[in-house]
């Protein structure tokens, strides 16, 4: 049986969101604790990944994630807060229970029948029905 899949978006308002590129990011700045490692490791330009980051950042009541400026002697660096920590694991939870509802709500509409129907089952339209090229009536 085939299940459909769930992709979840949070909208808190115009240009105000949290989908799941924005929470893979968070992800890899914990994983990294570099948003141009995190950025090369998304297949992003380092700016697209602050720009993303900076939107998260105005979206909750405290940061998601603090930067730190990097200099001759040492780059800087990401530290993913708290709230951010809280924020993936909420989003991710979220996303697994959105998951399990929509498979259970639609169960009976799936089929187990995960291939393309064969030619055989496709209905073929007769010569007797079939319009004529280019002859509207």
């Amino acid at each position: 049986m085939s299940n459909p899949s769930v992709r979840l978006r949070l909208d808190f308002g115009p240009g105000r969101g949290l989908g799941p590129g924005k929470v893979s990011l968070l992800e890899e700045l914990q994983r990294t604790e570099s948003l141009s490692a995190a950025a090369k490791s998304l297949g992003m330009s380092y700016r697209r990944a602050w720009v993303l980051l900076q939107s998260m950042n105005g979206l909750f009541d405290e940061p998601l994630a603090l930067t730190s400026k990097g200099g001759r002697g040492g780059g800087g660096g990401v530290q993913v807060t708290k709230r951010g920590r809280e924020t993936v694991s909420a989003f991710r939870r979220a996303e697994r229970q959105a998951s399990l509802a929509v498979t259970q709500e639609f169960r009976m509409f799936t089929t187990a029948d995960t291939e393309p129907p064969s030619q055989s089952k496709v209905k073929r339209i007769s010569k007797a029905t079939a319009r004529p090229a280019g002859r509207r009536q």
